[in-house]
């Protein structure tokens, strides 16, 4: 059968299941719409979590990251891996003991504020619409090519089908499908990365394959010949960096208090039963996400060494099907700058005939490679998969923050549990179309999308938290003041150097050597300077705030322990 057949069965079979799910998860209550009622067990949550959390940039994008940028890449991988211990050993355990519904709750409650409440509602839409722009980017992208439709048209796709499972799900019906939706793409990753292994190194792991070496004859090591393909196309080597340490540091920073600061990962943690379940589920995505994560640079390297071979100095009248395929959906194009018909691939954008969208190619590799029709479409599912599960996660985030945050908590306090339900479904409806919007016109590619995302929330929600946690003395008027500062900043060098507002330039313009991506990290220590600085020159907390302070950082039984 065609990929195009293989790929309506199997997308058509895990739809199925994914609509199947949230039917019989429905939420029939806020508290199942919100938190899942509460009761998800840690396997389950720790399942959703990695689904929550491995979006369309770590299955799409970052192995096409480290692919094209080589060294410089695993930046990426390590701030998000990085940031995600960050959050489950540092914040997860405290803001279940809270036990509050929402990131924007716990502000609210902690800085005893609506004011501080309704900043935090604003960081979370405006965190939230960033990193659903690079999701939905990243299922448009899945559709043109699988589908054989254009992009914007993939991108009305997967608006419909996350409308329909987060509307009537809400975090219940989200969690159990984004169960099913980890075992899909998880699945759909690593079977291709076996096959390709295999084929290139002999070795059936990619991690060992990665360190192995290749089956051409040439007994070199996979890394030592993907440097040397590299170096004789005029590119950097592949295991060397051309960043500056100084903007790798603030990347790598950025990614992992982002992460710690994302409202969507963070509210998975409040649909365990107890703190012991988040702290052990915490644990299990952990290992869940490690599984991808380690596999990445392999089939990065995989793919870059097949594609340099595929493409390199060859006739373009003879590439193979599925370099047209991708063509149609202009992800790929060639200009014959010379007119000799052949696809010169080089460093120097004078010569180059070929222009390559990273964000293809771990949807490529398996064509690349000439792996069986099924194993091609079962990719296209799983990186439906991983961005429907993350978008459907940052879906409930917004439409949780208007209905509960802003309706239930400061506008309409005696809002029925009814009117209040039919609000959070209606700001979900609100939410997807605005979401296929930016999807539609996305200020970068998947992965540079989502980093500014991670940007924003280390920027806002981070230095927030972790001082509401660890710093009694840290009041409301030190909160908002930092929250504002940081996002503020953040936005304005983002819109100047990634969207070019404001009379923004090229690298050689950026402050102090920084790139947007890592900007995140300058944001977060000014919000985190102000919000100490102001706190400590205006009135204390009042000390029932204090004592909540001091009570959610002791463990449940300590305190008679303590007191005998």
């Amino acid at each position: 059968m065609s990929v195009l057949t293989w790929t309506y069965i199997i997308v058509g079979l895990t739809f199925a299941l994914y609509i199947g799910i949230a039917i019989w998860s429905r939420a029939g209550s806020t508290k199942e719409f919100y938190v899942a009622g509460g009761g998800v067990s840690p396997l389950a949550n720790g399942m959703a979590t990695a689904a929550d959390w491995m979006s369309a940039a770590s299955f799409i994008s970052m192995a096409g990251l480290i692919s094209f940028m080589g060294y410089d890449g695993g930046v990426y991988l390590m701030g998000w891996t990085g940031g995600y211990v960050l959050l489950a050993l540092l914040l997860a355990p405290y803001l279940r003991k809270f036990g509050k519904f929402t990131v924007p709750d716990f502000i609210g409650d902690r800085y005893y504020s609506n004011v501080a409440r309704s900043v935090a509602v604003v960081c979370a839409i405006i965190v939230s619409f960033t990193y659903v722009a690079g999701q939905m980017r990243g299922v448009g992208v899945v559709f043109s090519r699988f589908l054989e439709v254009d992009i914007n048209t993939g991108v009305y796709i997967g608006m419909a089908i996350v409308l329909f499972y987060a509307v009537l799900g809400g975090m219940k019906g989200i969690t159990y499908t984004q169960v099913a939706q980890y075992c899909v793409l998880i699945f759909a990753y690593m079977v291709p990365a076996f096959f390709i292994s295999i084929a290139m190194t002999g070795n059936v792991i990619p991690q060992l394959g990665l360190l192995g070496t290749v089956t051409d004859g040439s007994e070199m090591a996979l890394l030592d010949k993907l440097d040397q393909l590299h170096q004789e196309l005029g590119f950097a080597a592949y295991t060397n960096g051309t960043k500056s340490m100084t903007d790798i540091f603030c990347i790598t920073m950025a990614l992992m208090a982002g992460t710690a600061g994302l409202p969507h990962v963070i509210v998975r943690f409040f649909t365990v039963p107890k703190v012991k379940d988040a702290r052990i589920s915490a644990g299990y995505a952990l290992l869940f996400i490690a599984i991808l994560y380690t596999t990445a640079p392999a089939i990065a390297a995989f793919a870059r060494t097949n594609l340099i071979h595929t493409v390199s100095n060859q006739e373009y009248a003879s590439m193979p099907e599925w370099f047209t395929k991708w063509e149609t959906t202009k992800l790929i194009s060639y200009d014959d700058k010379n007119g000799d018909g052949l696809i010169q691939y080089v460093a120097n954008p004078q010569i180059n005939e070929l222009t390559i969208d990273q964000d293809i190619m771990v949807l490529a590799n398996p064509e690349i490679a000439g792996l069986p029709n099924w194993v091609i479409a079962l990719v296209a599912a799983g990186g439906l998969a991983a961005a429907l599960s993350t978008a459907a996660g940052l879906l409930l985030v917004i439409s949780t923050a208007v209905s509960r945050d802003l309706i239930k908590m400061q506008i309409k306090p005696n809002i029925s549990e009814k009117n209040e339900l039919l609000s959070a479904r209606l700001g979900a409806a609100v939410a997807v179309v605005i979401a296929g919007y930016f999807g539609i016109h996305p200020p970068d590619f998947v992965a540079a999308t989502v980093a500014l995302a991670f940007g924003l929330a280390a920027a806002s929600f981070f230095p927030a938290i972790v001082l509401g946690i660890f710093d009694k003395r840290m009041n409301r008027e030190g909160a908002i003041t930092g929250m504002v500062v940081g996002i503020t900043l953040m936005l304005f060098y983002m819109l100047k150097f990634k969207l070019g507002k404001f009379g923004g330039g090229g690298p050689d313009d950026w402050w102090f050597g920084i790139s947007p991506e890592g900007f995140g990290t300058i944001a977060m220590i000014v919000n985190l300077v102000i919000s100490l600085t102001v706190s400590r020159f205006t009135a204390p907390p009042p000390a029932e705030v204090q004592a909540i302070v001091e009570d959610i950082r002791i463990p449940r039984g300590a305190g008679d322990a303590i007191a005998h």
